[in-house]
């Protein structure tokens, strides 16, 4: 018995469409049944405007009006002299007398009463005060641009207290662009040789100038040292270094005639 009563229900799609079909059935029944099948009324309309053409003046309609007293109105107690303005009539103005010269027997008596006034009266002279001219700072020379007409050399660090005794030519560079600095680091010895030297970069931008500075600075010769010590020492022993700044100054390039364009 109770294997029996554990065993589920084998319903056939046919009896859950039924059943489903009546449930709906019942529910529509009892909706119909429930509800109220009588016409809705309107509601009635309680103190609502009424709009009423009248054919002549009404006084009374008139007095009832709310912008009788707040804005202008021709009924208003004010309104002659807000609406009907009187006009006023100014009269012409206009001048009939003559014109009449003004009597003047001589001119020379013109200008006495300030000639004597200035005569007669003496002015302090008015200076205004003014102070000393400024003293304007000394402007030096950009280290990287020549203001003067030729190229120059500037002899840098503890080789400046050496005099240099074939100081070279220096040329003008032909160049669409200012130049910058040739710098060229060297070491001189005690008998005024240049040692080594070395370019620093980036250099002056032109190759050919850069080059002439090394060549400059190759056959550099600079006061010597005094004799101390052992004068067979070796010749890297008393070393001066210091750096040569080579300050170009350019000129415009030639003109050059271009070939005219081909068609």
């Amino acid at each position: 018995m109770n294997a029996l009563r554990n065993e589920p229900l084998d319903w056939s799609w046919r009896k859950w469409w039924t059943v489903i079909l009546v449930v709906f059935a019942v529910h529509l029944g009892l909706a119909y049944a429930l509800s109220e099948r009588q016409p809705l009324a309107p509601p009635p309309v309680i103190a609502a405007p009424m709009l009423r053409v009248v054919s002549e003046p009404n006084e009374l309609l008139a007095l009832n009006d709310a912008t009788l007293f707040a804005l202008p109105h021709p009924r208003s107690f004010a309104a002659p002299a807000w609406l009907s303005t009187p006009k006023v009539d100014f009269p012409v103005f206009r001048w009939r007398e003559p014109e009449r010269m003004l009597d003047q027997p001589r001119t020379e008596p013109l200008g006495d009463t300030f000639r004597q006034f200035m005569q007669t009266n003496t002015f302090v002279r008015f200076e205004l005060e003014t102070l000393p001219a400024p003293r304007l700072p000394r402007t030096e020379t950009p280290p990287g641009l020549s203001l003067a007409g030729r190229s120059e050399l500037l002899i840098q660090g503890a080789l400046a207290n050496r005099r240099l005794l074939n100081p070279p030519e220096l040329p003008s560079w032909p160049a669409t662009d200012l130049l910058t600095n040739t710098v060229v680091q060297l070491r001189v010895t005690a008998t005024g040789n240049v040692f080594t030297f070395a370019l620093l970069p980036p250099g002056s931008g032109s190759a050919a100038a850069d080059q002439f500075a090394l060549n400059a600075t190759r056959s550099a010769r600079f006061t010597p040292l005094p004799q101390t010590g052992n004068p067979l020492a070796s010749p890297a022993a008393n070393l001066t270094e210091g750096t040569l700044v080579f300050v170009w100054h350019t000129i415009p390039p030639p003109a050059t005639n271009a070939p005219a364009a081909t068609p």
